[in-house]
C-alpha cells in the first residue's frame, strides 16, 4: 500500500501502455490509409515481380528435373556415320560410363494431307521391345510401336498438335528416297525435344518439323543400319570425369566417323531451356530490387514526415512513461503492417502471374506436366527482402522519433526562413502571379523534399520504360534479322553436300528470281582454353540475300581469307580481328586447321561464323559443293508452286519459308512481351501513383494551416488548390525528363543482363515508349491531384487553425 492505495504493478502499466499505443498505431494507419495503400501497391509490384519470375523459373526447373529423371535423359551424346553393335559394348566398358543406349537416327521428309509445303523430320529407332534405356518416352496418347510392326510409328506431341494428328492416322514418309506409309499409334514426349526446333533453327516450327520413333529393325533396314548404329546416348557414374569420358568415347568412335561427343549442356533443347531460365533469374534480380528501393524511399519520406507532424504527441507519450524501445516498435510496427499488406498482396498477385506465365511457356516447352508450387523459400525471400528494405529505408526516421526529447518535442519546429527566391532576385517576379510565386518560394525553401519527390516519380518512369522497351527492341530486332540480314524468301537444305548443278536447277524453278548457295559445316572453335561448338557457314563473296552486317547494320562482303564471327561468339572466345582460331571439323575428314579471325558481325539472334564458300570448301578439302541455297521469289510470286516443285526433289531435306520463320518468331516472343509490357505498365502506374499521391498528401498535411489561412484571407478553393497542386505539377514535369535518363540507364542494365546465346536484345527505345511513360506519370499525377482536391474541399478551417504554431 502506498498512501492508502494499492500499488499498481509495472506489468499492468506496461500492458496498458501497449494497449494504448497499439490503438494509436491503428488510428495512425487509418488516418493515413490512402498513403499506406499507395505504398502497399508499390510493394505489391516488387514482390509480385519477384514471386512471378522465381515461381515461373522454379516451376520450369521442377518440371524439367522431374521429366529428365523420369525419362532418364542422357548426360552425353555422340553422333557417327556407322558403327557395328560390337562398338556399343566397347563404349559400355569405358570407365565412368554407367549405361549406353545405341540407336539409329535418320532424316526424312513427310507428306501430310492438306499441307502442301515440305516437312522435314527426324526418325529415331526404338528397341525391339519396351522403352529405351535412356531418353525414355512419355506416352500422351495411344501406345509405342510394337515389335514386328514395321509400319507403326510414334510422333512428337508438338508435331501432332500442329497437324491435328493422333493414333490411327496415316502419313507418308520419304525414307532414304523411298515412300512409305506410316500409321501413327502414339503421341509422345521426349526429354530430347522439350524445345523442338529444326537443325540450324532458332524457333519452333512444329508444322514443318516433326520427330518420329520407329522400331529399330524397320529403320535400320531402310538406312543400311542392320546390326549397326549411328547415334549413342550415355549416362555417367557418380565419380566420372565428364571430359575424360568424352575423350574416350571419341577414341572409340573415331574409326566409325564419330563427330565429337558432347555433354547435355550442349544438347540443343536443353541449352535453349537453360538460357530461358537464366533470363528469368536475371529478371527476378533486377526489377524487384528497383521497385522495393522505391518503396523503401516512400516509407522513409512518409514515416519521416509523419514523425515531424507528431512531435508533441511523441513528447506526451514520453512524458507518460513510454520508452525509446516502445516508441521505436510503434513506428516500426506501422512500417511492418504496410509491408505485410503489400507482401501478402504481392505473393497472391505474383502467384497468379507465375502460373499464367508458366502456362505460356508450356506452349513452347513440352513437359508432361507443369509442376507449379508456391515455394516457401521464395515467399520467405520476397517477404524478408521487402521487410529489410522497408526497415532500412525508415530506420533513420524512427531513430529521430526515439531520439526526440520531450522538452524539445513540446516546442513546434522553428518556422522556415523565407527569403527572396531566385526568380525575385532576378527581377522576374512581375512575370508570375502571387500564387505561382508562392509555389516557387516553397520549392526553394524545401529543396530536399522536392528532390526526393522528383526522384520517386522519375523512378516510376524508369521502371515503366524498362518494362515496355522490349516491344521496341523486338520490333527493331525483327526488322534487322528478317529484312536486312536474311532477305531470302525460302531456305532450301539438301540431304548432304551436293554439287553446283543443283544450284542451277533451283534457279530455273518456277517463281525463283535469284538463288545463292551456302555451305554449312559443324565445327568446334578453340582459342586458348575456350571452346565453342557451332557451324561455319560458307557464303558467296558479296551476298545479297543472307548478308552479314557490321556494327552500323550495313551489309559487308565476306573476306576472302579467315572467318568472321558474330559479336557474341567473338566475346565468348575472347578474340579480336587478327587473332587465330583452332577449327576442328566435325564432319568429313575431321581435319583441324588454324584460321585467322577476319572480323566481326552484328547478329541479334543465335551465333554465327562465316567464311567465303570456296574458302570453306578448301578448308574441308572438298570440291565445289553446297549444303543448300537461299532463294528469292519474283515480285508477286506466291511460294506454293515453288514449294510443290521442291517437295518432289528427293535431295531436298527441308525448306524454310522466311515468312513462316517470322511468324514463328513473333508467336514465340509476342505473347510473352505483350504480357510483360501490360504487367509492367500496371506496376509502373502503381509506383507513380504511390509516389505522387504520397507527396501531395504529405504536402497537404504539412501546409494545412497555411492553406486554411489563405482561405480565411479570401483566396478561393481553386487558388489554394493551384498553390498545392501546382507544386505537384511542376515536380512531375521536372521528374519526367529525369525519369527518361534513369530509364535509359535501367534499360541498358536490363539489356546487359539479358544477353543469351539465343537473343541479344538491342537497346532501342522508340518515341512511343517515352510518350507512354510520360503519359502514365501524368495520369497518376492527375488521379492523385483529384483525390487531394477532394480532400482539400473537406478541409476543416476551424479545426486546422486551432493547431498551436
Amino acid at each position: 500500500m502506498v498512501g492508502g492505495q494499492a500499488e499498481i504493478p509495472h506489468s499492468k502499466i506496461r500492458n496498458r501502455h501497449v494497449s494504448a499505443i497499439g490503438k494509436k498505431l491503428l488510428r495512425d494507419l487509418w488516418g493515413m490509409r490512402g498513403q499506406a495503400l499507395a505504398i502497399a501497391l508499390v510493394i505489391v509490384s516488387g514482390v509480385a515481380t519477384f514471386v512471378a519470375a522465381l515461381g515461373t523459373m522454379d516451376a520450369l526447373t521442377r518440371s524439367q528435373q522431374s521429366f529428365y529423371e523420369e525419362a532418364r535423359f542422357g548426360e552425353a551424346f555422340a553422333a557417327l556415320k556407322r558403327a557395328p553393335n560390337d562398338a556399343g559394348r566397347r563404349l559400355r566398358s569405358i570407365p565412368g560410363v554407367a549405361s549406353v543406349q545405341t540407336r539409329v537416327v535418320a532424316d526424312a521428309r513427310l507428306d501430310v494431307a492438306a499441307f502442301d509445303a515440305p516437312i522435314t523430320a527426324q526418325l529415331l529407332s526404338l528397341p525391339e521391345r519396351g522403352q529405351p534405356t535412356l531418353n525414355r518416352l512419355v506416352v500422351r496418347q495411344g501406345r509405342l510401336p510394337r515389335a514386328g510392326r514395321e509400319a507403326e510409328a510414334a510422333v512428337s506431341e508438338a508435331f501432332a498438335e500442329a497437324h491435328g494428328l493422333g493414333p490411327g492416322d496415316d502419313l507418308t514418309a520419304i525414307i532414304n528416297g523411298r515412300r512409305r506409309t506410316l500409321t501413327l499409334v502414339g503421341v509422345v514426349l521426349s526429354p530430347e525435344y522439350v524445345y523442338q526446333i529444326p537443325p540450324g533453327g532458332f524457333f519452333p516450327t512444329p508444322e514443318r518439323y516433326g520427330v518420329l520413333w520407329m522400331p529399330r529393325p524397320a529403320l535400320g533396314a531402310a538406312y543400311d543400319m542392320e546390326g549397326a548404329f549411328n547415334s549413342a546416348s550415355f549416362a555417367f557414374t557418380a565419380d566420372a570425369d565428364p571430359q575424360s569420358v568424352l575423350d574416350r568415347i571419341d577414341q572409340v568412335l573415331d574409326p566409325y566417323g564419330g563427330r565429337d561427343a558432347y555433354l547435355r549442356a550442349d544438347q540443343v533443347s536443353h541449352r535453349y531451356l537453360t538460357e530461358e531460365l537464366r533470363q528469368l533469374e536475371q529478371l527476378a534480380a533486377v526489377l524487384p530490387v528497383i521497385v522495393l528501393a522505391v518503396a523503401a524511399f516512400l516509407l522513409n519520406v512518409v514515416i519521416g514526415r509523419l514523425i515531424r507532424t507528431q512531435r508533441e504527441v511523441i513528447a506526451t507519450l514520453k512524458a507518460f512513461g513510454y520508452g525509446d524501445y516502445a516508441l521505436g516498435l510503434h513506428y516500426l510496427g506501422m512500417v511492418l503492417v504496410i509491408v505485410a499488406v503489400g507482401a501478402v498482396g504481392g505473393v497472391l498477385v505474383g502467384t497468379w502471374m507465375g502460373r499464367a506465365l508458366a502456362r505460356l511457356y508450356l506452349e513452347f516447352y513440352k513437359f508432361p506436366e507443369l509442376q507449379y508450387a508456391l515455394d516457401a523459400g521464395t515467399v520467405a525471400i520476397a517477404v524478408g527482402v521487402t521487410a529489410l528494405a522497408a526497415i532500412g529505408g525508415t530506420l533513420y526516421a524512427v531513430w529521430e522519433a526515439v531520439d526526440l526529447q520531450p522538452a524539445r518535442a513540446m516546442q513546434p519546429e522553428p518556422p522556415a526562413t523565407y527569403r527572396a527566391t531566385i526568380v525575385e532576385r532576378l527581377g522576374l517576379q512581375s512575370v508570375f502571379d502571387q500564387p505561382t510565386r508562392m509555389i516557387l518560394r516553397h520549392l526553394e525553401r524545401r529543396p530536399l523534399n522536392a528532390l526526393l519527390t522528383v526522384i520517386g516519380i522519375a523512378a516510376s518512369v524508369a521502371v515503366l520504360m524498362a518494362g515496355i522497351f522490349f516491344g521496341d527492341a523486338m520490333e527493331f530486332l525483327t526488322d534487322v534479322q528478317f529484312n536486312q540480314a536474311q532477305r531470302q524468301d525460302l531456305t532450301v537444305t539438301f540431304t548432304g553436300p551436293t554439287g553446283n548443278a543443283a544450284l542451277s536447277e533451283l534457279r530455273h524453278l518456277r517463281g525463283v528470281a535469284a538463288a545463292e548457295p551456302f555451305r554449312s559445316a559443324p565445327v568446334r572453335l578453340r582459342h586458348e582454353h575456350r571452346r565453342y561448338r557451332t557451324a561455319i557457314e560458307g557464303l558467296v563473296p558479296d551476298p545479297s540475300l543472307r548478308r552479314p552486317l557490321n556494327a552500323e547494320l550495313q551489309p559487308i562482303p565476306v573476306p576472302p581469307r579467315g572467318v568472321m564471327l558474330s559479336d557474341y561468339l567473338a566475346d565468348v572466345l575472347a578474340v579480336e580481328r587478327g587473332d587465330t582460331l583452332t577449327v576442328e571439323m566435325l564432319t568429313g575428314r575431321r581435319l583441324t586447321r588454324r584460321v585467322p579471325v577476319a572480323g566481326r558481325t552484328t547478329q541479334f539472334i543465335g551465333v554465327g561464323a562465316y567464311m567465303q564458300l570456296g574458302a570453306l570448301n578448301r578448308l574441308l578439302r572438298e570440291g565445289r559443293v553446297l549444303s543448300g541455297a537461299y532463294l528469292a521469289l519474283a515480285p508477286g510470286a506466291t511460294p506454293s508452286p515453288t514449294l510443290s516443285a521442291l517437295a518432289e526433289r528427293p535431295r531436298v531435306a527441308g525448306v524454310q519459308a522466311q515468312g513462316r520463320a517470322l511468324e514463328s518468331f513473333i508467336d514465340t516472343i509476342g505473347d510473352t512481351v505483350l504480357t510483360f509490357t501490360f504487367v509492367m505498365t500496371l506496376f509502373a502506374g502503381a509506383i507513380a501513383f504511390g509516389v505522387i499521391y504520397n507527396a501531395a498528401r504529405i504536402s497537404l498535411s504539412e501546409r494545412a494551416r497555411e492553406l486554411a489561412s489563405l482561405r480565411i484571407l479570401g483566396l478561393t478553393r481553386g487558388e489554394i488548390g493551384y498553390v498545392l497542386l501546382g507544386e505537384l505539377g511542376i515536380l512531375t514535369l521536372v521528374a519526367i525528363p529525369v525519369g527518361f535518363v534513369l530509364g535509359v540507364g535501367l534499360c541498358y542494365a536490363t539489356v546487359q543482363s539479358a544477353q543469351t546465346e539465343l537473343f541479344r536484345v538491342p537497346l532501342v527505345i522508340n518515341r512511343g515508349t517515352y510518350a507512354l511513360a510520360a503519359t502514365v506519370a501524368l495520369v497518376a499525377a492527375l488521379v492523385s491531384g483529384l483525390v487531394v482536391w477532394w480532400r482539400l474541399g473537406r478541409l476543416d478551417l476551424i479545426d486546422v487553425l486551432k493547431t498551436r504554431e
